[in-house]
């Protein structure tokens, strides 16, 4: 029986689930949530809560980058490892980044459409990041740390060739999509728990009660909105961030070739009452589900939602057991690791044995007594390694001329190389500078037919952008352009029963480009229906 200890942690948070595998059996031992103002003090907390002192942590990669690259299949190994190195150095050229300040590593997906491909998922992470993160628990066996987002993977049942998406709503939100039971992308949102549990905490004082206030919130779906307006008072700190996560997973998967079966809901807003129900609104073909633990059953003493908080955990703690995908462990090993355990014994002398002083003579007359023979044999032992050694090190000496050589031939064919591509860059720079002139003043003309043809098709244009996005309990009651056909500002009068669902309408105009300076009255009840007035310019 093996044991590890998971630990997901944040910037005001601790999750930990203390993971034990018998044979094919996975046991949740402790789990629990730990806010903290020290980390030290409240990892030490945790580690001696759950008996973790001697047992392997497994923690998770913070601050991670997500990149992609694409591969021919044909590639073997070695060829596959320089190739993905050679797409991060130039990555981190473009980016102008030192790329040995970065730890990375990655895993391979096949591609759908094209059987000749792969892709490649390509993590890295500061060095410093890693170390800090070390530093915190330097009295303790840290095993492993991992992504999570390839690590949540592992708490889900997929079934073959079942297409699924798992939106894990922490700090920041990740968006894994796992395509016939392995990891084919992770997304990196800015929008999370952190900013909706920072707004609730600077009002309440306390980071754990905005925490409790999350978990007892309850999102009604559009038939029952007319319960939500008094009774929840924090939504209107919860929604927008809710809503802007479900509608960037709403377009990933209409501009996606790919079917999608399920779409898992886990993280800390997964404790947000209903919504699943929530992200259904937004897929029609797709079903929203809350993730929960494939092994974990239904119990009278625990309820489930107790550990679908700690989900994170679960499955970095998984990774430790040796689940998920097991080149993605950026912990390198130490050289106790490395070695075997016959090495990692503790090794006992004993006293040590009085020196008795002994007197011989070598006489190479006559015959030799076993003092003699002994010495005579270490000699030429000695002799043969001498050998030995001398002949290996001329060997490797050889050896290495050899390849210092081919290697300044390489780079003086490289030299010239790369002389002759100057010259034709060269050459290419005065070639183009002639057409400059010429190009800049065709810009300027089609600049100018644009401008003249994009306010004659503008207005059209906004009235299909705005009832596409427009939402199903907003009214638009009147559109307005000031009387100058050249001045490109609109005027908008809107009304609603709601007061979110304006807001929701005035961020849609404003974030997909619909209208640009946006800005608004604050909505003023008339009746049954709230009015606000949204100004804004074409873009």
């Amino acid at each position: 029986m093996t044991s590890c200890l998971g630990l997901y942690i944040e910037n005001n948070v601790i999750k930990y689930a203390k993971v034990t595998k018998d044979r094919e059996l996975l046991k949740i031992e402790s789990f629990g949530i730990k806010f903290y103002d020290k980390i030290g003090e409240a990892l030490n907390q945790i580690v001696s809560e759950t008996f973790s002192y001697n047992i392997p942590i497994s923690i998770n990669l913070s601050e991670e980058t997500y990149n992609y690259f694409y591969m021919f299949s044909l590639l073997n190994k070695n060829d596959l490892k320089k190739a993905v190195d050679t797409e991060f150095e130039s990555y981190c050229y473009d980016k102008k980044l030192n790329k040995n300040a970065f730890e990375a590593r990655y895993a391979i997906s096949n591609e759908p459409e094209d059987k000749d491909k792969l892709k490649i998922i390509h993590v890295s992470s500061n060095k410093s990041s890693i170390t800090k993160s070390l530093q915190s628990l330097s009295e303790y066996k840290v095993s492993t740390i991992t992504p999570v987002g390839t690590s949540i993977t592992n708490i889900a049942s997929i079934k073959p060739k079942e297409n699924i998406i798992i939106v894990n709503i922490e700090d920041k939100t990740t968006v894994t999509t796992v395509v016939n039971q392995k990891v084919y992308n992770v997304t990196r949102l800015d929008e999370g728990a952190e900013k909706i549990l920072d707004k609730i905490a600077n009002k309440e004082n306390s980071y754990s009660k905005a925490y409790e206030i999350c978990k007892n919130s309850t999102i009604y779906t559009m038939e029952g909105k007319e319960l939500q307006d008094e009774e929840n008072e924090y939504l209107e700190y919860i929604m927008p961030t809710l809503y802007k996560i479900a509608t960037k997973v709403q377009e990933y998967v209409l501009t996606n070739t790919i079917r999608f079966d399920k779409i898992y809901i886990t993280g800390t807003m997964s404790v947000v009452n209903n919504i699943d129900l929530y992200f259904q609104e937004f897929f029609q073909t797709e079903k929203c589900e809350i993730l929960r633990p494939y092994f974990v059953k239904d119990s009278i003493k625990i309820n489930i939602k107790d550990y679908i908080e700690v989900n994170s955990a679960i499955a970095i703690g998984m990774q430790g057991l040796g689940y998920g995908i097991k080149n993605m462990n950026f912990k390198k090993p130490s050289l106790s690791d490395q070695l075997p355990d016959w090495l990692k014994l503790d090794v006992s002398l004993g006293k040590k044995e009085k020196k008795t002083k002994t007197n011989f003579n070598f006489n190479m007359k006559g015959k030799l007594d076993a003092t003699e023979k002994w010495l005579l044999r270490s000699a030429m032992g000695v002799v043969m390694l001498t050998l030995l050694y001398s002949g290996f090190s001329i060997y490797l000496d050889n050896r290495i001329n050899s390849k210092i050589a081919e290697a300044e031939e390489v780079s003086s064919f490289t030299d010239v190389q790369i002389a002759l591509a100057e010259s034709d860059i060269n050459s290419v720079k005065q070639k183009a500078n002639r057409y400059t002139d010429m190009e800049n003043n065709l810009r300027n003309i089609n600049n100018k037919i644009e401008d003249d043809l994009s306010l004659k098709g503008s207005i059209p244009n906004l009235l299909m952008q705005i009832a596409s996005s427009i939402p199903k309990a907003v009214q638009v009651t009147e559109i307005e352009n000031t009387s100058n056909n050249e001045d490109r500002h609109i005027v908008i009068y809107a009304q609603s029963q709601y007061y979110d669902e304006l807001g929701y309408f005035k961020a849609k105009l404003k974030e997909d480009g619909i209208l640009t300076n946006v800005v608004s009255t604050q909505g003023e009840k008339q009746g049954e229906f709230v009015k606000m007035v949204i100004e804004g310019d074409l873009p």
